[in-house]
C-alpha cells in the first residue's frame, strides 16, 4: 500500500475524552491513541463514528503536556474487532504542532 500521509507518524499510547461539536449534541467519547504527526492522530474507538464528524480533544503528549485540539475524522478502517480511525487536526496551533514534530525529531536521533 502507498504511503499517502504528509507527515511522518510517531507511536503515542494514550487515552483521551473527545467532545463531538458539529451537531450540537454534547457526546464525550473514549478513545484509544495509537499514533500520531503534526497534522493529524490515529486512534481505535469502540463507538462508531462518521467521517467528518469534528470533535474537540486534549491530546496528552509524551512531554505530559497538554494539547487542545480540534479533530476532524477523515479515515475509517475495520480492523477485527476494533474500529480504526484517522482524523486531521484542524484546530491545532502552529506551536502545539512544532511541538510534536520536534519530538519526532529527537527520537529519530536517539
Amino acid at each position: 500500500m502507498e504511503e499517502r500521509r504528509k507527515s511522518k507518524r510517531t507511536q503515542l499510547q494514550s487515552k483521551i475524552v473527545v467532545k463531538r461539536l458539529d451537531n450540537g449534541v454534547q457526546e464525550e467519547l473514549d478513545i484509544e491513541v495509537v499514533d500520531v504527526s503534526k497534522s493529524g492522530v490515529g486512534f481505535n474507538c469502540d463507538t462508531p463514528l462518521t467521517i467528518g464528524a469534528v470533535y474537540e480533544a486534549y491530546l496528552t503528549i509524551w512531554t505530559k503536556e497538554v494539547l487542545h485540539a480540534i479533530l476532524e475524522i477523515v479515515r475509517i478502517e475495520k480492523k477485527g474487532d476494533t474500529i480504526a480511525y484517522g482524523a486531521i487536526f484542524v484546530g491545532m496551533p502552529e506551536m502545539d504542532a512544532a511541538r510534536i514534530e520536534v519530538y519526532q525529531t529527537v527520537e529519530e536521533n536517539a
